[in-house]
């Protein structure tokens, strides 16, 4: 089983990120431990609206063993096979070569010693060059499919400049290698240059930085056609959900009803008081039947899964996997023995009275084998913390100190803490981890990964 990875992705927000193998099944369970100094509740968060805003999920073919060397090169000729499968073959060998790439620097940005660094940088150039040689060698001439080459070929040449710039950013600076760190500028400035020439971006979006950033992001979404997965949301209960309310209704209707006759038989006439408490009655309806179904439904769906999400690959339209998912505050009786184990681990100062979230994910592959060059998938679950924060206080109060005869005094900040349970269930093995995340009103401040436990 591989063990599913818990990071921060952006200023408030975590991902957690795991591989699934073909005809797998996997279960994902968080449970949330939020303090209720934070003031978040069913009252004042909902669980259907926090999915549908901070909770995203992606899906994609995934080789943790692919570098610039082994990308292989697919039909990415409009003169060779089926001509309908030329932007899927395209997109997954300009996907492949993303990936590897991003991977490669990643890793020689870890080379503490120069010579090793601009050795592995120059060979990573060279690669990446020839690589996009075959790219463009492979040009086609039918404008039905220039059109997918020329986005490919401008998003996947801006990226390789950008990554070589990077790496030159964060690399070591040294005298002794200037003559290869002139190459990789050279590959750059060249690269820079070919834009140029094929006219692939106007003048105006080149000297805005957002709008370069933001239309390479575009042709990147067009460039993961075929290889990212689309995905479908269903609702689920919806059915038992209008059961329930018609069941309310009609109980309700019943009692009103009953109060209404009984009224009818006291009052033999139409008076003004017969109108009044009918009114009084009718209105009570009004008021409760809403909040007698809420009450109703909560207790009839408490764990019961609330959507299905259903992935597929986006050229063929085929079935990859099924994805059933809960989410809803729970009370700590609630919690499995491992889980409630694991959070009385904390502190004696941060078992503080919270109120506790629980997110599960049931995970099913269904296709029996994926495209050749990729033995996996990965999910990523993208979490937004920022309605979390919405209720925190802000950063106030002083630290005085004495040094001497002289009182200082600074600002400090208010900081809470948000502990997560992840449990990971697959083929009979289970894994759990707790995690502290320390956050204030701005951003997480730290992630801190306890001791993991494997069955």
């Amino acid at each position: 089983m591989k063990v599913t990875n818990l990071s921060q992705d952006e200023a408030l927000s975590i991902t957690l990120r795991h591989q699934l193998l073909p005809q797998t099944q996997q279960r994902i369970d968080l449970y949330f431990s939020l303090p209720n100094e934070m003031g978040i509740s069913p009252q004042t968060l909902d669980e259907s609206n926090y999915f549908h805003s901070s909770i995203k999920t992606r899906s994609a073919y995934y080789s943790d063993q692919l570098h610039l060397p082994l990308v292989r090169s697919r039909f990415i000729s409009a003169k060779k096979g089926e001509q309908d499968d030329y932007r899927v073959n395209l997109n997954l060998f300009s996907y492949q070569i993303k990936t590897a790439l991003d991977t490669d620097i990643k890793q020689t940005l870890q080379h503490k010693d120069s010579a090793q660094f601009y050795d592995t940088a120059q060979e990573l150039a060279e690669q990446s060059i020839s690589l996009l040689k075959k790219l463009r060698r492979n040009a086609p001439s039918d404008k039905k499919f220039k059109s997918y080459h020329d986005n490919a070929d401008n998003y996947l040449s801006w990226h390789v400049e950008q990554s070589f710039l990077k790496l030159l950013a964060k690399g070591p600076k040294t005298s002794e290698d200037s003559e290869i760190r002139e190459f990789l500028l050279t590959l750059c400035r060249d690269e820079n240059d070919y834009r140029e020439t094929h006219q692939y971006n106007s003048q105006t979006t080149l000297i805005d930085p957002n709008r370069i950033t933001n239309k390479m992001r575009l042709l990147q979404r067009l460039m993961e056609y075929g290889v990212v997965f689309n995905k479908e949301m269903r609702h689920l209960n919806k059915n038992l959900k209008r059961f329930v309310r018609g069941g309310v209704t009609a109980l309700i209707m019943a009692f009103v009803m009953t109060l209404v006759l009984n009224a009818r038989s006291t009052f033999t006439e139409v008076t003004l008081v017969l109108v009044a408490l009918l009114g009084v009655i009718y209105g009570l309806r009004e008021t409760f039947k809403d909040d007698i179904t809420q009450i109703i439904w909560r207790k009839i769906q408490h764990g019961l899964p609330k959507w299905q999400q259903i992935f597929y690959n986006s050229a063929t339209k085929t079935k990859i996997a099924r994805q059933t998912i809960w989410l809803e505050y729970i009370k700590s009786k609630e919690l499995p023995d491992n889980v409630s184990k694991l959070l009385n681990k904390r502190r004696q100062q941060n078992k503080l009275d919270a109120q506790l979230l629980h997110y599960r994910s049931d995970t099913k592959v269904i296709a029996k084998k994926f495209l050749p060059g990729y033995d996996e998938i990965q999910q990523q679950l993208m979490f937004n913390l920022t309605p979390f924060v919405r209720y925190l206080k802000k950063g106030e109060g002083r630290l005085y100190s004495l040094d001497g005869q002289k009182i200082s005094q600074q600002g400090v900040e208010r900081r809470y803490q948000i502990n997560v349970v992840l449990v990971q269930t697959c083929e009979g093995e289970q894994y759990s981890q707790r995690f502290k995340i320390t956050l204030n009103r701005s951003g997480i401040i730290n992630i801190e990964a306890m001791k993991a436990h494997l069955e």
